[in-house]
């Protein structure tokens, strides 16, 4: 996966958030959802007769909405998006709890609870897939709210995503005047910046370089974002 840190990084440490509660995205900032993402998407794409992808290229169907990328980064007809979709969510159901969690981060998700940060997951996974997920890692109970696309996709972009997490929290009588998004991905960004939330991205996700513009910080690793958050 690609750094986002330049090659000369600033010395000057980010401000610290004295998060009330955080909200994490899923693929690529708690799970290593990668390879079963990217292998279900490349077998979708070689059933329906569309051009391979490289590794690097099917990177990018991780994180945002599978139509989006399907039809943003696959070169997919409207004709056949649909069918691919569903194709697609049966070959990533039967292998989507074989993933591997980030060093560090159940760690840093039990040591915020423990302290009594409020926490949500804001994901654009579906909601039904998430909580098996998490279910899976031992880390679902962790949580206030786990939010996700609904299975009609009438919520299903970040924003709406970030919204259903703050109201969910806000609903179990979390202070969130000082939320906090945790993610991976310039969705993380732009969804969380819609709400006036500050984002921190974590460095190892699935981003390219660039899509940390906008976020507070970017982190290396678990005791990095605790810092940030105010958590360490």
């Amino acid at each position: 996966m690609t750094s986002l840190h330049s090659a000369a990084p600033t010395t000057e440490a980010p401000a610290t958030l004295h998060a009330t509660a955080v909200l994490l995205d899923l693929d690529g900032t708690i799970t290593d959802s990668a390879p079963a993402i990217t292998s279900a998407i490349a077998e979708t794409l070689a059933a329906f007769g569309y051009p391979p992808e490289t590794p690097e290229q099917l990177l990018r169907h991780v994180g945002p909405p599978i139509r989006d990328g399907l039809l943003e980064f696959g070169g997919v007809r409207a004709e056949d998006l649909e069918a691919m979709v569903a194709h697609y969510r049966a070959l990533y159901s039967e292998r989507m709890l074989d993933v591997e969690l980030f060093d560090g981060v159940p760690e840093l998700i039990r040591s915020l609870r423990a302290a009594g940060v409020p926490l949500a997951v804001a994901t654009s996974k579906m909601r039904h897939m998430a909580v098996p997920i998490l279910e899976h890692a031992g880390l679902a109970d962790e949580f206030t709210v786990i939010c996700g696309a609904t299975p009609d996709e009438s919520r299903s972009t970040k924003a709406q995503i970030v919204e259903d997490a703050l109201a969910g929290l806000a609903a179990a009588g979390a202070d969130v005047s000082r939320a906090v998004m945790v993610g991976d991905r310039h969705h993380d960004v732009d969804g969380a910046t819609e709400h006036g939330i500050p984002v921190i991205l974590v460095d190892w996700g699935y981003a390219q370089p660039g899509e940390d513009a906008g976020a507070h910080a970017v982190v290396r690793d678990a005791d990095e974002l605790a810092a940030v958050l105010g958590a360490a």
